[in-house]
């Protein structure tokens, strides 16, 4: 086991790591800012990876179905936080899981109507389609670098939009005092929804970039909500930095974990998640209770 295979796996690890940032970053802002437990995250993955399949397909650009999707879902997500998340705010815990539960089941079933419950892939983009040589026997292909310089583009600007905007200040004050918000004149409700369609997109937009990397199947939504919720325990609730560390550390875990223990790999994550909680209750990032 050579060097070089070693910043392959790195590699890899870093680009899961950033994916999950994508798809954790969404779940956090909107638990630690508008308190909704959301369990149906994990299906607007699995609803940008198909739109990614039906959307290529249709236009022959897998870029333009990329445009095409995120739009979709900004306003799938403000669709659904009229009609669904806004009743949910003054409710208790079990009732937000109870009808985000309720929208696993109906996104699932819309997906084996439309789609069918057969696997399905998605051409990778052809001037992506190369590897970069690292050795005369291994290379790292140019569409996971591509994938990483995407997220950590999504992460420069979430950062610059959540310290540097105005917006960002109201996202920020929100996560800790609602009611001074509200008293301030802000039109929480409406900054709610830009939250919760924000959260849905990037959740939408990993799968879209995913899609050519991994199989788009029934149920990928359902494993990616679980190791995404192990990211915002590791990270704190509500802290973007948080997500961002836990996911890397995640993501590393995750592939060494497959390397090294292929029969305990999952339990590899854990471990992570079990370490930081004893060291830290509240996540890397959090606030203390």
């Amino acid at each position: 086991m050579d060097a070089s295979f070693l910043l392959i796996q790195t590699l890899n690890g870093i680009q899961y790591g950033l994916l999950l940032f994508l798809i954790a970053s969404g779940l956090t802002i909107v638990f630690g800012i508008m308190g909704v437990i959301n369990l149906a995250h994990g299906s607007f993955y699995m609803i940008g990876a198909y739109l990614a399949l039906s959307l290529s397909t249709l236009t022959g650009n897998f870029f333009v179905a990329i445009l095409m999707g995120t739009l979709s879902m900004a306003i799938i997500g403000l669709a659904l936080e009229w009609l669904f998340i806004s009743h949910l705010y003054k409710r208790d815990h079990l009732q937000q899981v109870l009808l985000t539960f309720g929208l696993i089941l109906i996104f699932n079933e819309v997906q084996s109507i439309v789609w069918g419950n057969d696997p399905h892939g998605v051409e990778i983009p052809q001037f992506l389609s190369g590897s970069i040589p690292l050795t005369d026997t291994l290379s790292y292909p140019v569409y996971r670098i591509f994938v990483s310089a995407v997220c950590l583009l999504l992460a420069g600007l979430m950062y610059l939009i959540i310290q540097r905007t105005r917006l960002g200040q109201q996202i920020r004050a929100g996560s800790t005092d609602q009611e001074m918000v509200e008293n301030l004149g802000i039109n929480l409700r409406l900054l709610y929804a830009i939250v919760f369609s924000t959260g849905v997109t990037l959740a939408g937009l990993a799968g879209m970039i995913a899609a050519p990397i991994e199989s788009v199947y029934p149920g990928i939504g359902e494993q990616v909500l679980i190791i995404s919720f192990v990211v915002v325990v590791i990270g704190g609730i509500g802290s973007i930095k948080g997500a961002f560390v836990g996911a890397i550390a995640i993501g590393i875990a995750d592939v060494y974990g497959q390397v090294f223990f292929p029969d305990l790999a999952s339990v590899a994550v854990y471990a992570v998640m079990a370490f930081v909680l004893l060291w830290r209750p509240s996540g890397l990032f959090g606030r203390s209770l």
